[in-house]
């Protein structure tokens, strides 16, 4: 166990985070305790940025999708987007968990940011929540003028699964070619669903909140089929992509205890040598998630981190 590399200050949450039980007689229970576990709106509700709920046009013959808008009312001009995808590991999450982040992100970059409430697995599998995250792409272009917002200044971004799901969907608006992305966000993404099948190469990492096991549970859910099986679609699993290149600009965050590192390492030096200009930080002590610890100073340095990049891309 690598509980000695851990920062002191995210140790702390170790001891009172609960271990996870993920398999298909919890998926539900589990959704229910993190629909609890949400902060309340009024605790991180702002002055300057409403919230707003509404569904917005789904993919040919799929439901329409559920969205969450957070919109800055001190800015002016047409306003940049963060279309944004909460994490969860493809099976659990909504985009009501991540309020707290995208007001924050709203109100300090002055742009809108339209989080997700892709359809989740084993009900619904790859590539079904990709193609959801574009149907909102599409819906942002076509309704521009409507919400005051510049489709040249659009990024996508997200965490663990959603950090996965929003380089999925570059993939997927770069080769469809019907809309552009300025930018992708990917704090700690899940990627790879092969780090599953084949276990992960570095003693140290996937021991604390995100381990082998949910990987296992997780990737399978969400392909429908055991993960690292043959032909696994880039838009369900982006590592899985033979051409990154034409891609969007890319920043990402992953902590060196993370099940992930390797995987994002490993994109990010792909995307380089693609020719995509890529940003990559790794937090020393950091594991799945840390971001949790919204008070430690890793955790607050992350943040200023990538608010810092998504406002560089947004000032082109």
């Amino acid at each position: 166990m690598s509980r000695h590399l851990v920062d002191p200050e995210l140790a702390a949450m170790l001891d009172v985070f609960p271990g996870i039980v993920l398999d298909t007689e919890t998926i539900g229970a589990m959704r229910e305790q993190m629909r609890g576990m949400a902060q309340p709106r009024e605790n991180y509700a702002r002055a300057n940025v409403t919230i707003e709920e509404r569904t917005v046009p789904g993919p040919d013959g799929a439901p329409d999708v559920p969205v969450t808008i957070y919109r800055p009312t001190d800015a002016t001009g047409k306003l940049p987007v963060l279309l944004h995808l909460h994490g969860g590991g493809y099976v659990l999450g909504a985009a009501e968990g991540s309020g707290a982040g995208n007001t924050r992100t709203a109100d300090e970059l002055k742009c809108l940011v339209v989080s997700v409430d892709y359809r989740l697995a084993p009900e619904t599998q790859a590539p079904a929540a990709a193609e959801d995250a574009h149907a909102v792409l599409a819906w942002l272009n076509k309704e521009a003028a409507n919400l005051g917002i510049d489709t040249d200044r659009i990024a996508v971004g997200g965490e663990s699964a959603g950090g996965g799901l929003a380089a999925s969907t570059a993939l997927l608006a770069r080769d469809k070619g019907l809309y552009k992305l300025c930018f992708q966000l990917l704090i700690y993404p899940m990627l790879d669903d092969r780090t599953a099948a084949n276990g992960a190469k570095n003693p140290h990492v996937g021991d604390y909140i995100w381990q082998h096991e949910h990987n296992v549970f997780a990737w399978g859910a969400y392909l429908g089929t055991a993960p690292g099986s043959d032909n696994v679609s880039p838009y369900a699993a982006a590592a899985r992509a033979t051409d990154l290149s034409g891609l969007p600009p890319a920043y990402i965050a992953v902590g060196a205890l993370d099940l992930f590192l390797e995987e994002d390492m490993d994109y990010a030096a792909r995307l380089a040598h693609a020719g995509v200009p890529t940003e990559l930080h790794v937090y020393p002590g950091a594991y799945h998630g840390f971001e949790f610890n919204v008070d430690s100073d890793v955790a607050k340095r992350a943040e200023a981190d990538r608010r810092r990049a998504l406002g560089r891309a947004f000032a082109g």
